[in-house]
């Protein structure tokens, strides 16, 4: 699919196929979230812009490779957007942060808003959506509309797994989002859930149903 990128590295499958079996623990499931998010990170963050700023090494002067522009901004849809942003701030600890706060009303599948605080200047950097789990895409065409409502033109988003019912509503909506996830699922179930899927990603991060 156009604008989509599997990130298929084996040990992100790896980790992802133990976070699917359900005898997996809280604790466990938090940990490799956390660990996931590392190596999703590094895919989504591969063509960052570099530009060059003068160091000295210990032995001689040099010009090195250095980050250009702006700092990120992670934009993390609430709750279980945590998750995969705390390994994302491991690996940029100086990326800024927003807090989308959505959650999905169990009868009509819609999001409903709850909160909102990002940075001033979306407009001036890159902006990286975060959610473990593109379902219905009614949350993430929600977060998205949000964030460009504030001047955001530089988005990404990037999920743990993704439905092709979702995945194709996201990008017809948003078709200069490029997505990043590490798995597209079968489909949808009538709850709105994936399947196979995982469960739900926040109930299995914070041990709640």
């Amino acid at each position: 699919m156009q604008g989509v990128t599997v990130i298929d590295h084996p040990l992100v499958q790896h980790k992802l196929t133990i976070m699917r079996d359900k005898q997996t623990s809280t604790a466990g499931f938090r940990r490799l979230l956390r660990e996931i998010s590392l190596l999703l990170g590094y895919e989504v963050t591969r063509d960052l812009e570099l530009t060059t700023k003068t160091i000295e090494t210990p032995l001689t002067e040099m010009q090195a490779p250095t980050l250009e522009g702006k700092k990120l901004v992670f934009a993390s849809v609430l709750r279980a957007g945590n998750g995969l942003l705390e390994g994302l701030l491991d690996l940029v600890p100086a990326a800024r942060v927003a807090h989308i706060g959505l959650y999905r009303d169990h009868e009509t599948l819609q999001a409903v808003e709850y909160f909102f605080k990002a940075p001033s200047d979306l407009g001036d950097r890159l902006v990286i959506v975060v959610d473990p789990m593109l379902a219905t895409a009614n949350s993430s065409i929600a977060a998205v509309e949000m964030l460009k409502g504030r001047g955001a033109t530089n988005l990404r988003y990037l999920c743990l797994l993704a439905a092709p019912e979702g995945l194709a509503r996201f990008t017809k909506a948003h078709p200069d989002v490029p997505v990043y996830t590490a798995a597209i699922d079968e489909r949808l179930n009538e709850k709105g859930y994936i399947v196979p899927g995982l469960g739900d990603a926040g109930d299995r991060m914070y041990g709640t149903k």
